[in-house]
């Protein structure tokens, strides 16, 4: 998407970003209606021909700029120039002609007769890469601010503004929100994942604070101290290894409200993304209300809690017996058998790609065995089952040259995540992954409690999610804890979870309860469960991933967009900045200062 039209969706065009400076236009604004204008421009070389055509571009385009066949000063100047390097440009602009104009540049119908033009800072001779080339990631993070300049990263940082801008916007002026900021020097937190921990200057004491995983507990005193409506966009921290959609710092569209129900805050979300919807994707702009999904009906049909809706397969049990043999001795009654009937999946199908597949699906203990079988991969590998006929197997699943059937053996369980993530493969090397469609949803009904490796009962996303009403019992009773139905939510887009949510506990006694449940230590939690038996008022809250949302919309849906593109200075998966060379290894005066000393095991 070019840039100038994203600036247009945001509104931005018609701002005065010429005010306070020096220059009296950007790059990319003239056209044929500024002919005859003397301009002042202000940007970076990027690129020169025969000493006489120059390219000057700033954030918001770029121009072409002539110089005279007689300004030697300026021939001069630009011979050695590097690209890069900051320039002044003065001139005219003049209509190129009909010969002469360049459909591929914005500002393509003019160009600029330079009058004068200085050198304002000159650029290293060795850059390490320029904005507009290939280059590896590492290369790109080390110089992120060169890489900064590229169209595609400036596009993506502007985009991300404008949808926060437009979230604060409606929660604020619509929806009568209070925006606040919270600690982010915290205390350890029950259960979830990893934190960092931040220590203390205390004589004599080992004391440290945690950065938080989110705002959950002070979003709940906010609502017990009367702000009814808060929102805030929150930097969040876990001490896990970095993903293409996870980063070990990352932002969230942060919502608490009290007095109200599960249906009432996913319409007020369903608004929210609405609201922030750019305009230059408004031809697929969802509309409300989304579809929902119990999780037991997702990972039924799908093998996983946030299916792509855009695939159109589903898991389907497999009636008949023609694949019986592949249950060889096994006499276990939970045995089972299903499959994914992938239709016009059959080009996407290859032996290089089913042993990749393979590979990826079997690093996860859940996995089970599995076959792609099709028209196509019998053509290459010379058949399927011995013990069944292709003929059989056509008619029974009613294959077309198109068709791609997988099928998966085993333990339920495993069975289900298998076809699961296969259909997710399947459907992105079939291209449904990557097109420009937008397909929410809502998965409902979680479970509130899971089981560990260990056998172990845990949240299945945090302990101050509250039960549904008809199980509020069995928490008091302890009975039946694994069948307990939970008020949260997720909200899926393309297959990717967007965010979560919860009606949250609001009793005090039901909280003290739940931690007891799951072996935590209520002390931790001493200043909440005062707080809840302070007269709390029932309330509930969500937080959109900012970084995942922006990620899926600068793709136009593309689900394979990573996060890393659309944040300023992200870290690589080992959670290293390699811009600044972080994190290091404190100094000997620092630990001292802290009273730590580093024990090398």
């Amino acid at each position: 998407m070019r840039l100038s039209s994203l600036l247009r969706s945001a509104g931005r065009s018609l701002l005065p970003v010429n005010s306070n400076v020096t220059r009296s236009h950007t790059c990319g604004e003239l056209r044929l209606k500024d002919a005859g204008s003397t301009v002042t421009l202000l940007g970076w070389l990027s690129f020169r021909r025969l000493n006489r055509f120059i390219v000057i571009r700033d954030s918001y385009g770029s121009i072409q700029a002539t110089i005279k066949d007689d300004d030697e000063h300026s021939k001069n100047l630009l011979a050695h120039l590097p690209y890069e390097s900051i320039i002044r440009v003065r001139g005219r602009v003049r209509d190129r002609g009909e010969k002469h104009r360049n459909g591929k540049m914005e500002t393509g119908d003019v160009e600029i007769d330079i009058s004068s033009l200085s050198v304002v800072n000159e650029a290293r001779k060795d850059m390490p890469l320029l904005p507009d080339a290939k280059a590896h990631e590492q290369t790109r993070l080390t110089y992120r601010y060169i890489d900064l300049r590229s169209p595609q990263l400036q596009s993506n940082l502007r985009l991300r503004s404008s949808v926060i801008h437009s979230a604060r916007r409606f929660l604020v002026e619509e929806k009568g929100f209070v925006d606040v900021e919270t600690p982010t020097l915290f205390r350890r937190t029950p259960g979830g994942a990893a934190e960092f921990i931040v220590p203390t200057r205390t004589p004599a004491k080992c004391l440290a604070y945690s950065l938080p995983q989110s705002p959950q507990q002070f979003k709940q005193l906010l609502m017990v101290g009367g702000i009814d409506r808060y929102f805030q966009v929150a930097r969040c921290y876990r001490d896990e290894g970095s993903k293409l959609d996870r980063q070990p710092e990352f932002t969230q569209l942060d919502i608490e409200v009290s007095f109200t129900t599960q249906d009432g805050l996913l319409d007020l979300l369903e608004q929210v993304l609405i609201a922030v919807w750019p305009e230059h994707l408004n031809r697929v702009k969802p509309s409300a209300p989304f579809p929902r999904l119990s999780f037991a009906d997702a990972m039924r049909d799908y093998g996983v809690d946030k299916p792509d809706l855009r695939i159109p397969w589903k898991i389907e049990e497999v009636k008949s017996r023609i694949f019986e043999k592949l249950r060889g001795g096994n006499e276990d009654p939970s045995w089972t058998l299903r499959c994914i009937v992938a239709r016009g999946s059959a080009e996407a199908v290859s032996k290089a790609r089913v042993r990749e597949w393979k590979r990826l699906v079997e690093m996860n203990y859940q996995s089970t065995n599995f076959a792609v079988l099709s028209k196509n991969t019998k053509k290459k590998e010379g058949g399927w089952f011995n013990f069944v006929s292709d003929e059989e197997i056509e008619r029974e699943f009613q294959l077309a040259e198109e068709d791609n059937i997988v099928i998966a053996w085993g333990a339920p369980s495993k069975v289900q995540y298998t076809l699961g993530q296969l259909r997710g493969l399947i459907g992105e090397a079939n291209g449904w992954r990557k097109r420009e469609e937008f397909s929410p949803l809502w998965v409902v009904d979680f479970p509130l409690f899971e089981r560990d490796e260990e056998g172990k009962l845990v949240s299945c996303h945090h302990p101050f999610t509250a039960p549904i009403q008809e199980h509020e019992e069995r928490i008091e009773k302890e009975e039946k804890l694994d069948e307990i139905r939970a008020q949260h939510f997720d909200l899926v887009l393309n297959g990717v979870e967007l965010g979560g949510g919860s009606i949250r506990i609001h009793n005090g006694s039901m909280q003290r309860k739940i931690l007891e449940i799951l072996g935590e230590e209520t002390g931790e939690m001493t200043h909440l469960l005062e707080a809840l038996e302070s007269g709390a008022p029932p309330h509930g809250g969500f937080a959109f991933g900012v970084d995942r949302l922006i990620s899926i919309l600068a793709g136009r849906g593309d689900t394979s967009y990573g996060i890393r593109d659309v944040i300023a200075f992200p870290k690589t998966k080992e959670g290293r900045d390699l811009m600044v060379n972080t994190p290091i290894e404190p100094s000997r005066e620092e630990l001292e200062r802290y009273g730590y000393e580093v024990v090398k095991k």
